[in-house]
């Protein structure tokens, strides 16, 4: 089990807030704020002064709509465009994204920068722990999502069509970039859905930030608590990730970072990831391992009431819109990739704040969460 640091109930504008990803020679900063072009210049100047190449990754829409940004600080780079959307996360891109950098000749001297949310940061990890069999690469997440949740690890990958994320590695980025102000063109659904990964984060580590989330108002991209919330929610999944870098712990560790997910990926899959963004699919997912932890007599039913209000504070869902046969789940979930020797593990939590691994779980509970998340 894991516990975060208490969320102060007094939080602070902070223009820049750091913290660091410890990992050892691996280690990292994560910078949040707003308006940090001029660290991010200093990171791409620093490159060129050593004669590293410099190549980005983006996306089909983000070309379009920050060509001002991508004009300032990538004009006249090597840059691989990725069709938007999940669906786009996949080998035929990755061999594309590797035929176009090798026929452009890059060394093992470049440095990959990853423009966009989390499908290009997966894509582009995963791109750049391939090259050359591997190079270095940045995170500048657009989307909050991204930003609270596939820029912080290290884990990268595309996805298969018998499950999301199936083909990966664990490739830690020489640092991230969480500007705000790249959430400016954000709809209110993207925001949404990364709100979910960040409710997330109070649920299986921090009570106290699970509370301070009940109790603020909605937030949105100009609210002056969002870059307390995103580098407490930061810090909450780079402790996580410090103790347990490669999820190899026999239980609990990185795998906690999972909650909803067992549910939330097999729910992405079985719609083919068109009708729910991830972390309404996640939203969905908590609200399902919230009802299983219930029912192993974990949490009461007003905790289970407590988690659905503030989801749909954000307006997140919290049951299939469309009823999905209980089977097909089930056979989603059998390709997890946190199975492990046969056996599923979920999380669940014990408590408000405080998640556990669990394997020894009988079907009828998980058919029964599954029913009650609108799986039929």
């Amino acid at each position: 089990m894991i516990h975060g640091n208490d969320f102060k109930s007094e939080m602070k504008i902070s223009d820049l807030k750091s913290l660091e990803i410890s990992l050892g020679q691996r280690s990292y900063p994560i910078h949040v704020g707003r308006g940090l072009d001029d660290l991010l210049a200093d990171q791409i100047s620093g490159c060129k002064k050593v004669n590293k190449s410099i190549a980005l990754i983006t996306d089909d829409r983000l070309q379009e709509v920050q060509q001002e940004f991508i004009q300032k600080h990538f004009a006249e780079v090597p840059t691989f465009i990725l069709p938007n959307g999940e669906t786009h996360k996949n080998l035929q891109h990755f061999i594309e994204a590797q035929e176009y950098f090798a026929g452009l000749s890059l060394d093992r001297s470049t440095v990959m920068f990853a423009f966009g949310g989390g499908v290009v940061g997966d894509f582009a990890g995963f791109v750049a722990a391939a090259y050359m069999r591997g190079v270095d690469f940045v995170q500048i997440p657009t989307t909050l999502l991204s930003m609270v949740d596939s820029s912080v690890g290290g884990k990268t990958g595309v996805n298969l069509r018998a499950g999301k994320n199936l083909v990966g590695a664990f490739h830690q980025p020489e640092a991230v970039y969480i500007d705000l102000n790249r959430l400016q063109s954000l709809d209110s659904r993207q925001f949404s859905a990364g709100m979910a990964e960040i409710i997330k984060a109070g649920l299986l580590a921090d009570v106290s930030f699970f509370e301070k989330l009940e109790s603020l108002d909605r937030l949105d991209a100009q609210s002056p608590e969002l870059a307390d919330v995103i580098h407490h929610s930061c810090s909450i999944k780079a402790g996580v990730v410090a103790a347990d870098e490669k999820e190899q712990a026999t239980s609990g560790g990185r795998a906690l970072l999972n909650l909803g997910h067992t549910f939330g990926h097999a729910i992405e899959q079985t719609t083919n990831y068109t009708e729910y963004l991830h972390g309404e699919a996640i939203s969905i997912g908590m609200m399902m391992a919230a009802e299983l932890s219930r029912q192993l007599g974990y949490i009461e039913t007003d905790e289970v009431s407590r988690i659905q209000e503030l989801l749909k504070k954000y307006e997140l869902p919290t049951e299939l819109k469309n009823p999905i046969p209980c089977e097909s789940l089930m056979i989603a979930m059998g390709r997890d990739k946190k199975k492990r020797q046969g056996t599923l593990k979920y999380v669940v939590l014990e408590k408000l704040g405080q998640a556990i691994t669990r394997a020894d779980i009988s079907e009828k509970f998980i058919l029964h969460a599954l029913k009650q998340g609108g799986a039929e």
